[in-house]
């Protein structure tokens, strides 16, 4: 049975849960959800339409003759960063939703203009829907440090290993299954994986090294974070360059490229070609996310054929953050978590919240999860029976913990890609990274005029 007590206490009592009395009304209310058309996600939306149910149940069990339908309107953008532009052209001619769904670097955008609801009080005041939320999954929603949007999954963005080349240049069992860790222990650095690799491919056991994402994307920015780097500023919002952090994380791509651990041309290879020479057991590591367990790895696909069984998969292959950059630092991976926002100039704010709330229990957000690939958003998610027999996303929940987040900020896709630019010079051999940072002040200086803060070191 899906809870409704809690909130029909609630109600019950007198109070919505942003603090105004229960009233009575026979009357059907529609509730109006954005969501980008995504037939690999069909639940982002579904979810919130299912929880009109327990809704209806708790405004029954309260004595009121008010019911909740959600109509749908499925945006027909390719990606996300789209969609939030379509959304906020709907929302410049009053034709915005009641809720939407986001990426959650759009969420500073929104708040900004006034299109995000502000739910720090909503969150503290039902602990029966968020206690359980995974508490680092919080800081992905905030705006001037404060809550503007729940979030609706997540991710493990992380460094695959093959365990089998280890072995093959004489590692014993404890070092090969300990390494994860060594690295959450801040033992084991990005130095330490660099010349672990080499070893790997100097002695014959892998073609490659380490390969990662062709294109600009996300990914590299937890390398960049080992290495002690902020994209913005937590007090103000604005963006940052910090050059010294940058620089660090810059030397160890150029490393890698310049003592065969990546290619070279690693920025110019297809996905296919990157991840089928891991399938393949060509290369030794890959970086890329959690999700990659079911679309390719496992199974009949990218040139080579494993089994889909936890013990067998967890012999061959390991999973690590990004290692700190110092002994005793802090290691770091990326989740990216996408949301549901509120409207707060809807009028069915309040119910729009409320349907956010029942969306958000682990009955409707481990049937998104498990049938995405899509690691949970809620501690408890790692009990549920289903969740369980996900092996690979039940096994990467606890990596949730270190992980860091894109700036919830609207202007840091240009610079991201500005940044790839630059890891691109420095792998290829075109720049030093000592000319990459030159290249990323001149060129922040000139796409953003200023709007970007430069500083010479962090800490």
């Amino acid at each position: 049975m899906k809870p409704v007590s809690m909130l029909a206490a609630t109600l019950l009592a007198g109070v919505t849960l942003f603090g105004a009395t229960a009233a009575s009304y026979a009357e059907e209310v529609v509730v109006k959800m954005w969501a980008r058309a995504d037939r690999s996600g069909p639940l982002r939306a579904g979810n919130i339409v299912a929880a009109a149910e327990p809704l209806n149940a708790a405004l029954k069990a309260a004595g009121s003759d008010k019911t909740v339908k959600v109509e749908v309107f499925e945006g027909p953008a390719a990606g996300y960063d789209a969609d939030a532009l379509d959304i906020l052209k709907a929302f410049a001619v009053n034709q915005g939703p009641d809720l939407y769904v986001a990426a959650h670097e759009w969420v500073g955008e929104f708040a900004k203009s006034g299109y995000a609801m502000d739910l720090e009080d909503f969150v503290k005041k039902n602990p029966w829907a968020f206690a359980d939320v995974i508490p680092v999954l919080w800081e992905s929603t905030k705006y001037k440090g404060k809550i503007h949007a729940i979030p609706q999954d997540s991710e493990i963005r992380m460094f695959f290993y093959n365990k089998d080349m280890l072995r093959k240049i004489g590692k014993d069992e404890a070092f090969v299954n300990g390494l994860p860790a060594m690295v959450e222990k801040g033992e084991f650095t990005m130095e330490d994986l660099s010349k672990l690799t080499k070893e790997v491919v100097d002695k014959g056991a892998a073609q490659m090294g380490i390969l990662h994402r062709p294109n600009p994307g996300p990914d590299y920015l937890m390398t960049f974070a080992a290495f002690g780097a902020k994209f913005v500023d937590d007090k103000s919002g604005q963006l940052l360059l910090p050059k010294a952090e940058l620089r660090k994380g810059l030397e160890w791509f150029a490393w890698n490229a310049a003592n065969g651990v990546t290619p070279k041309n690693n920025t110019a290879m297809s996905w296919d070609e990157i991840q089928g020479a891991f399938k393949t057991d060509k290369a030794f590591i890959y970086h890329q996310g959690v999700w990659a367990v079911g679309e390719w790895m496992v199974g009949d696909a990218k040139g080579a054929t494993w089994p889909n069984d936890k013990d067998w998969y967890f012999k061959k292959i390991g999973w690590i953050h990004a290692p700190a950059g110092t002994k005793g630092g802090q290691p770091a991976n990326l989740s990216h978590p996408i949301v549901y926002v509120v409207n707060p100039k809807s009028k069915n704010a309040e119910l729009a919240a409320q349907l956010v709330a029942y969306a958000t229990l682990p009955y409707y957000n481990t049937k998104h999860a498990v049938t995405t690939a899509h690691t949970a958003i809620l501690n408890g998610q790692r009990s549920m029976p289903d969740y369980a027999g996900a092996w690979y996303l039940e096994a990467a929940t606890p990596m949730l913990a270190r992980s860091t987040f894109i700036p919830n900020h609207p202007d840091f896709g240009r610079y991201n890609g500005i940044l790839f630019k630059a890891l691109q010079g420095v792998e290829t051999g075109r720049l030093t990274p000592a000319q990459a940072i030159d290249f990323l002040e001149d060129e922040m200086s000139n796409e953003f005029k200023g709007s970007v803060k430069v500083v010479d070191k962090l800490n």
